[in-house]
């Protein structure tokens, strides 16, 4: 039989989930819930384990959430530790259960079959990825994700998210949901092409994708300055990556 695959997307404001066969196919329309607050590992496990349950059974998950994830573990994470959700007031005691929390093993237990956890921006570019070169994937939602591919294999994460990028402020709050709504898509484009422009050189990328839900709000003005080594790509990696990222993990 062939193998299914259980892909959840954890994001800030909601988490979706499909079940997928070995090419990628969704085998089912994407179940979509908004992100429960407050939001402990537990419940986040539970949640993940009650959508899995309303969907075909699979035989293994891949499961992308916001962070910095090592070997499935949270060395720590953003929104999550803040009770009502993004932006709100930090609670140490929801900071204190995320840090360090063994989500791989948690979730191959609720879900008694192998399960992989990863930063979602990572997740996000297993679905896009050309498989050569040197490639890097910016998720534009929330926050602001990474991940970087060397010959198609993930390479170690870089939270980029809290680099300092003007003064005081980090890419999160710069190029973040509740700036592009108080900029509006114009203003906040031209940010998207400044923070190209400042990366190309840290990186010396061979492509550069730019993903996530907000990746479709770039103006068509700005894409084509972006340059030939930038793709837009959709959100929907998320989801379908959740396949690939299994040959694209050097230790699974």
């Amino acid at each position: 039989m062939e193998p299914l695959t259980l892909s959840v997307d954890c994001g800030g404001l909601g988490i979706k989930a499909s079940v997928l066969d070995n090419a990628g196919t969704m085998r089912i329309p994407p179940i979509h819930i908004a992100t429960p607050y407050p939001l402990s590992p537990h419940l986040l496990v539970q949640t993940i384990k009650e959508i899995a349950d309303s969907l075909p059974a699979a035989n293994r998950a891949t499961v992308g959430m916001p962070g910095m994830i090592r070997h499935g573990v949270v060395v720590t994470t953003p929104h999550y530790i803040n009770p009502a959700g993004p932006r709100t007031w930090t609670d140490l005691d929801l900071k204190s259960a995320w840090e360090g929390f063994d989500m791989r093993q948690a979730l191959s237990d609720a879900l008694n079959i192998p399960t992989l956890v990863l930063n979602d921006a990572e997740v996000h570019g297993a679905g896009v990825v050309a498989g050569s070169g040197f490639e890097i994937v910016l998720t534009l939602g929330t926050g602001l994700g990474c991940a970087v591919f060397d010959g198609g294999v993930l390479a170690p994460h870089i939270e980029l998210s809290h680099a300092t990028v003007r003064r005081s402020t980090i890419y999160d709050e710069w190029i973040g949901e509740h700036e592009r709504r108080q900029l509006g898509d114009s203003f906040w484009s031209r940010r998207i092409r400044a923070m190209v422009d400042e990366l190309r050189p840290v990186f010396l990328w061979d492509r550069l994708y730019l993903g996530g839900g907000n990746s479709r709000r770039i103006k068509d003005s700005v894409i084509h300055k972006l340059g030939d080594d930038v793709v837009i790509v959709p959100n929907e990696a998320g989801i379908i990556g959740g396949v690939r990222a299994w040959s694209l993990i050097s230790e699974v």
